[in-house]
Order: structure tokens, then sequence, then C-alpha cells
């Protein structure tokens, strides 16, 4: 008699802790349900997933597998073995747009408006990272074409006289005619110690726009607009939540704002570099501009067509790199480093006015990297205005997508 009582008591518990369990979830599932009606169409969806997964004993596994990818590799000793090797497969598959004819399409994220947090150019506290001025003191191992150092990494034979011949691209009318964008948009700087609320998404990268280079977009994009240059910021992250595959993304992006304004003659794709030591230690690349403060030292990364991928026109975005590099030199001797020109092509093939500008590096402090975006806008838009308004309309975007940039 003790023990059937004991029994009961025992059944009794477990239906309880059932019951709780199968509330709570019900709970998780409609918690974003504003009506009965969206709760129990929520219930209704859910349920046969979940009483499938009871039956399949894949109740608790959290690895995203479909009941039907889970049903499969639990055919297959070996691929069962491998679950969480699949699982990683198909997460990554899910991310990736699909292709058609070749390209890999994705629609154009629209940018996010947020209201600028920080004050314009603010003057930047020390964030304790060691700093370092990096310029060039030999013309070994470079093309020097005025003041401007270029570092080629191509097989290709650059010739001085060739670079200094007007650029190709030029303002014209419509708007707007600059675009810029961030391929990897969370790459981020070191804030001074003891800041608060930041959340990293990585090593130095963080989806927090007041810490990443889309805050010194958004400097750069006003620096333009007060010149009297139309600018569309396009504050997408396309590195985030998956790095790879963000040139291709932010590829098919352009090509959707070049087709929705023909007036955009100019894409300014802005990153931030990373510079470390043996020992892993981040450094800090800084100039010094009298009377205004410690900007971040910047660099220009062009591409060409040494990849074997189509580039016909890279020699004319080496040509602008090189016409505003020596301006801004002329102004501000030590902001930029070298230019390199690199065998991939960084979605610069788009236009004729492409230019992948690297804005400090992880170890500036954001006042810093922000200085200098402004600094590089104030001059970009003086070379562009002298240009005149004169030009060809820019180029449509040949297919085909990027690989990705190492170590950065």
């Amino acid at each position: 008699m003790k023990q059937k009582k004991s029994l009961v008591k025992v059944l009794r518990r477990v239906e309880a802790a059932l019951l709780a369990a199968g509330t709570l979830w019900a709970a998780a599932v409609t918690a974003g349900s504003d009506s009965a009606a969206a709760a129990y169409s929520a219930l209704a969806e859910a349920l046969p997933e979940r009483m499938l997964r009871w039956e399949l004993g894949d109740l608790w596994a959290g690895d995203g597998l479909s009941p039907a990818a889970a049903l499969t590799i639990g055919e297959s000793p070996l691929l069962l073995a491998a679950r969480e090797e699949v699982a990683e497969l198909q997460a990554l598959e899910r991310q990736e747009p699909p292709e058609e004819d070749g390209e890999t399409q994705a629609p154009v994220r629209a940018p996010v408006e947020e209201t600028p947090v920080e004050p314009a150019a603010p003057i930047a506290a020390d964030n304790g990272v060691p700093a370092k001025t990096l310029i060039p003191t030999d013309p070994s191992g470079y093309t020097v074409c005025g003041r401007v150092y270029i570092s080629n990494s191509t097989s290709h034979e650059l010739s001085v006289s060739e670079l200094q011949k007007p650029f190709a691209a030029a303002l014209g009318e419509g708007e707007p005619q600059v675009l810029i964008l961030h391929t990897h948009g969370s790459e981020a700087y070191t804030p001074v110690p003891g800041t608060e609320g930041i959340v990293w998404s990585g090593d130095y990268r963080t989806t927090d726009y007041r810490y990443n280079v889309v805050k010194v977009g958004d400097e750069m994009a006003e620096v333009l607009g007060e010149a009297g240059i139309s600018v569309l910021h396009d504050r997408t992250l396309y590195d985030y939540p998956n790095y790879t595959g963000a040139y291709d993304r932010a590829l098919v992006s352009i090509r959707k704002y070049l087709e929705q304004y023909p007036s955009i003659r100019f894409v300014l794709d802005v990153h931030r570099d990373a510079i470390e030591d043996g020992q892993g230690n981040q450094y800090k690349a800084v100039s010094e501009v009298e009377g205004v403060g410690v900007p971040a030292q910047m660099s220009l990364v062009m591409g060409s067509d040494g990849s074997g991928l189509e580039h016909p026109d890279w020699l004319e975005n080496l040509r602008l790199a090189a016409a505003v590099q020596q301006d801004v030199l002329e102004h501000y001797p030590t902001l930029m480093r070298p230019v390199l020109l690199r065998n991939s092509r960084y979605n610069q093939h788009a236009t004729t006015g492409s230019l992948l500008l690297e804005v400090g590096a992880a170890g500036n402090s954001p006042e810093e990297a922000v200085l200098a975006g402004r600094l590089f806008a104030e001059r970009f838009a003086a070379v562009l205005k002298e240009k005149g308004e004169a030009g060809e309309p820019a180029g449509d975007v040949e297919s085909g997508g990027e690989p990705e940039r190492g170590g950065q």
C-alpha cells in the first residue's frame, strides 16, 4: 500500500514537472504575440515540430538542425558522428545569399537611421595604447609619385607619368553623387579604459555604431554634405553576423544603388586596419595636426585585376587615389600611410571613382578615427570640386564576388 502511494506521488511530481515545462515553453513561444489569436497561431505552428523532435529524441538539441535534417543524419552513423560539422555547414548556407546567373544576389539592406551620439571631431582622450607614426623614409620598394608612396604587390609595372594623368571620375548632375559604405562595418576602435556599455561581437569588432567604423562614415558624410556634395551613407554591417561573404553582399548593394541612383560617381568603402607587434599587442597609428589634434593615420588600399577577376579600369581608381593622397599630404604631411596596390578588386570595378580607405587601426580611439575621417573628407571634397563638374557617368558593375581581406 505504501509503495503504491509512493509511486502515485512520484507520478504526480513528474506530471507537475512536465506541466511546468510545457507552460514555460508555451510562454516562450507566444512571448511576441499581441493577441490571443496570434498566440494560438504561434502554438499551432510550433507544436507539430516540437512533437516530431520528441519522437526523434532530438528535443533538446541546440544546433539549429531541422527535424528533417536530424532524421536524415540519424540514419547514418558517419553523419551522426559529424553532426556538429553538419550543423555549422547548414548555418553557413543559410547566411549566404542564393546565386543567380553565377553572381551572388541579396536584397539591399536599408541604411539604419541613428542620431550620432558623439559631438563632431572631439579631441581624443588617451586610451593607453602605444602609438606609432608610420611614414616611409626610403623610396626603395615603392613607386614614388610626388609625395605619394605606392607599395605594389601586383605584377603590374607602374608608370609615374601614367599615374599623374587626370583621373576619369567627376562630379555630375543629380543626387547623390558619393556612396559611403562599410564592407566590414563592425570593425571597431579602442575606447578609453573604463568605458561602459560596449558589447563586443569579436576581436575589436562591435555592432555599436558609437565605436565602430560606421561612426567615421557618419562624420565623413557630414563634411562632404557641408561642402555641397550629396552623399548616400549605407550603415549596413555586411560582416555581421557572418564575416565570410561580406564583399559579395556589399557588391550586390553597390549594384542596386548605382542602378537606383545613376548620379553616384564615387564609392568610398571605409574600413579600419589592425597593427600589432610580434606578441599580438595592438598599436595605434597617429598623425599630428597643429591646432586640430591627433588624428589616426590612414591608408588607401587599391585593387587590380591581379586575381584574375575582370577589372579593366583599375588604373583610373589608382589615379584618383594618387591625386587625393597628394592633396591630403600637402596639407597634412603625416596623415596618410603608403597606398597599397593589391591583386584583389575589393569591388572597385563598380566605378572609376572607387576607393577603399583604412581609417586608423584597432588600437586607435574612436575620437582619433573620427578626426581623421573628417580631415580626409575635407580634402576629398576639395579634390572633387577642383576637378569640376565634367566627366562621364560611372561604369556598370561587372559580375563576380570578392575574396576577403586577410588579417584585418
